[in-house]
């Protein structure tokens, strides 16, 4: 199936040109010109956004619901199209980006089977005690209400989970808020099919249009148009640390400052306990090996750092990681940017003098080859470089002589995403010692498998302490997510005829 891009932005369910344009840059193919964001073009979306929230913030959870299932419906219909652009956009294969659809619908469908409950509006109700001493207490009911129109940042990595209808987008529209999103300019013709999309199904159901809009690309200036906006209420983003940090700092330094819940991304370290690595150190290192190179190692949660006790149960783990990593060929990077900042990475890697190359292959053009280093624990801790992250197949084994050193290895870390104990029943005494470390370090904490693969589940947090993100108090995938975009509201000696819709 063949979509003719048209490469305008939608605001408000209008198909909207601007003067100046950008090209994608595809894998295949030529490149397609499409509509350069404008400040001008932030503040109509945003507007809009705000005459919906009169509407959609308080409709019905039954409505939004539909809403949700009516998206996923839309894009499953464009399936073959997404995954044609996708692919010529992101290099990423079908099989792939297929996948990655389902995660989007699948979210979107569990959203709505979510919000339909209830139960994620946290209501709580204190009956009035007119008898109380010395003095009465009145009735007071509590209930989580939307917060306004929310500005969504698509990832460069994941252009349906994480961008224009994916998991910000799809929390925000559960929890009441108009939606503004900024594409992502590495791919904008799967942003437009998907945008498509949302704009079908509320044309379908007759919502207001203002609930989404969608800018393409554009510069700094029009990122910190959307989230200075006077009328944005909360930031969903995915992407680099000092990008993230850019937009945060701009949040906090608002008149009125707003959340703004970046995932910033992490080195997700693993550590390798002592008995697990004797009964299966092979297995284990061919195991970090495929996580380590899948999709190109373009996950946040790629974990990038295993932390191993010297030893011949340690050259195992290292031998058969760097024999699983040669069979793995060049692969292609989601854009021209990424890779150039995996090979300069790679570089800063190979300059380092406390760390020894293991696997060390050079990477060309738009391609990443896997890398593997080693070092030692007291190097790894003198030389904070070393723990930085390294967006890309690129991995770094840190030996460590005793348990005492690989607990300090821990609290060195800064804050994660995730981190993994490898562990079998003898390591347990060491496991109880390293794991309220590493719950104060990481949002998600594993044992015996790999972080990359998000389950969209109730019980997911993906987020953790800064850098990881910058609200550990928050998750971007689950159905907890919803929540951020929610503010208690207490209602006290209100008559039943005013109480809103859903309060106990």
């Amino acid at each position: 199936m063949t979509y003719m891009l048209h490469g305008k932005h939608l605001i408000a369910g209008e198909w909207v040109a601007a003067d100046k344009t950008f090209a994608n840059e595809p894998v295949s193919g030529e490149p397609t010109e499409f509509s350069l964001g404008t400040v001008e073009l932030v503040n109509l979306a945003a507007e809009a956004a705000e005459k919906a929230f009169w509407s959609y913030g308080y409709s019905s959870a039954q409505d939004r619901a539909a809403l949700l299932r009516a998206i996923a419906d839309e894009i499953e219909a464009r399936g073959a199209a997404i995954t044609e652009i996708g692919c010529r956009e992101t290099g990423l294969p079908a099989a792939r980006l297929e996948g990655e659809r389902g995660r989007t619908t699948g979210q979107l469908r569990l959203f709505a089977s979510h919000i339909e409950k209830g139960d994620y509006l946290d209501r709580r109700f204190d009956p009035a005690l007119p008898d109380r001493q010395p003095a009465p207490r009145p009735e007071i009911r509590l209930m989580q209400r939307p917060v306004g129109p929310v500005a969504v940042f698509g990832a460069s990595n994941f252009p349906l989970a994480f961008s224009t209808a994916g998991g910000d987008t799809a929390a925000a529209l559960a929890a009441g808020c108009p939606v503004v999103v900024k594409g992502h300019s590495a791919h904008p013709g799967t942003s437009e099919i998907v945008a498509e999309a949302i704009h079908a199904a509320i044309g379908r159901l007759g919502i207001d249009p203002g609930v989404f809009s969608l800018v393409q690309g554009g510069n700094r200036e029009v990122g910190s148009a959307l989230v200075t906006h006077p009328l944005i209420k909360a930031v969903g983003f995915t992407g680099s640390l000092a990008g993230g940090r850019a937009l945060f700092d701009l949040c906090a330094s608002r008149p009125e400052p707003i959340p703004f819940f970046g995932e910033l991304g992490s080195v997700n370290p693993m550590f390798v306990l002592p008995e697990a690595a004797k009964a299966r150190a092979t297995a284990m290192g061919a195991g970090w090996a495929a996580s380590l190179v899948m999709g190109a190692g373009q996950f946040c949660t790629n974990p990038g750092i295993a932390v191993v006790v010297e030893g011949a149960t340690a050259d195992k783990f290292v031998a058969a990681t760097k024999e699983a990593l040669a069979k793995t060929g060049p692969q292609v990077m989601l854009t021209e940017g990424i890779a150039r900042a995996y090979h300069q990475g790679q570089a800063r890697m190979k300059d380092r003098k406390t760390v020894r190359p293991v696997t060390e292959m050079v990477s060309e053009g738009r391609s990443a080859n896997p890398n593997l280093y080693e070092t030692t624990a007291g190097q790894f801790l003198a030389d904070h470089v070393l723990s930085e992250e390294v967006f890309g197949p690129l991995g770094l084994v840190v030996r460590v002589e005793t348990p005492e050193e690989m607990h300090r290895i821990a609290l060195s870390f800064q804050g994660q995403l995730t981190a993994t104990l490898h562990m079998d029943e003898g390591d347990l005494p060491l496991a109880k010692r390293l794991l309220p470390v590493l719950e104060r370090k990481a949002g998600r904490v594993l044992v015996n498998g790999y972080p990359t693969g998000v389950e969209v589940v109730d019980s997911m947090v993906h987020g953790g302490p800064y850098p990881a993100s910058t609200n550990f108090g928050a998750t971007s995938v689950g159905t907890l997510s919803i929540r951020r975009f929610l503010r208690p509201v207490s209602y006290q000696n209100f008559p039943a005829g005013l109480l809103p819709e859903g309060v106990l």
